[in-house]
């Protein structure tokens, strides 16, 4: 079965950091874009990160830039979203998902398969 399962999510001070995983299941990630997306209570999916294949490219969201950062280890299947200076703004369900398609934005949706289950990721004092 082909799937995505992140984890890393939970209850985090404003301020503070935390670190997702994605990795996948069933295929290997080795040649395909990943991107990071979020989804706050009552708002639509946003798009937050996106990592080319090799590692090479990253875009990110204006709202993240110079926050958090997208890596990825080929060799363990598994992307990353390091998340330092939390915001309360930053709280929602987090979920990545694989690039298939091509278009004007990474940020659309509808270029992505394979999306994962999501981890919470909540920033209050």
């Amino acid at each position: 079965q082909l799937q995505l399962v992140e984890s890393g999510g939970g209850l985090v001070q404003p301020g503070g950091s935390l670190r997702l995983s994605c990795a996948a299941s069933g295929f290997t990630l080795d040649y395909d874009a990943i991107g990071w997306f979020r989804q706050a209570p009552g708002k639509e999916r946003e798009g937050v990160s996106c990592i080319s294949s090799s590692g090479g490219s990253t875009n990110y969201a204006d709202s993240v830039k110079g926050r958090f950062t997208i890596s990825r280890d080929n060799a363990k299947n598994t992307v990353y979203l390091q998340m330092n200076s939390l915001k309360p703004e930053d709280t929602a369900v987090y979920y990545c998902a694989v690039r298939r398609r091509y278009g004007t934005s990474w940020m659309n949706l509808n270029q992505y398969d394979y999306w994962g289950q999501g981890t919470q990721v909540t920033v209050s004092s």
